[in-house]
């Protein structure tokens, strides 16, 4: 893991201070979505963005639960946005660029047509690991996921194998 990016998991951390489980669950995508995207063998840019919009995508999650009530994704699109931008500047390190491309995955992650660029894919289907697991979800559901959402290589065979039969 690069500094910056160590960085940005602190800072997230802080952010989320109190809330383990949020913590960890973005601590877990982050780890799918940096495994998928090396062995995926995507580009060092293209690398970084994806593990900081890992980090960040939920951001969006606390504001949401004030304002509306909810976590629904569409609300955590709609805040997520400009508080991962906050962070990142916070942070420092990042370029205008990559500002904009992390503030976008994070406010489309929850969003699965239309998906453009292999870090956007990564993200959603390191997020979809995490939350088939941490939400119970039926066998049903993950060949549902598996048919609609997932693409690459390793994610499929992520999944294949974290939800494998015994």
């Amino acid at each position: 893991m690069k500094k910056r990016t160590a960085k940005l998991m602190a800072a997230m951390i802080d952010y989320d201070r109190g809330d383990a489980q949020r913590i960890q669950h973005f601590v877990k995508v982050h780890d799918f979505a940096a495994a998928i995207g090396i062995l995926e063998v995507l580009d060092e840019d293209t690398q970084e963005i994806l593990e900081s919009a890992a980090i960040l995508h939920d951001i969006g999650i606390h504001l949401s639960e004030q304002k509306y009530g909810s976590s629904a994704g569409h609300y955590q699109e709609i805040e997520g946005p400009a508080e991962a931008e906050k962070v990142l500047r916070d942070v420092g390190g990042f370029s205008e660029e990559e500002i904009e491309r992390i503030s976008f995955l994070v406010g489309h992650h929850h969003t699965y047509h239309d998906i453009q660029g292999r870090d956007y894919q990564i993200l959603v289907e390191a997020d979809f690991l995490v939350n088939l697991h941490e939400d119970s979800l039926s066998g049903e559901a993950v060949r549902a996921a598996r048919e609609r959402i997932f693409k690459t290589h390793m994610g499929l065979r992520f999944l294949d194998e974290m939800f494998a039969e015994k």
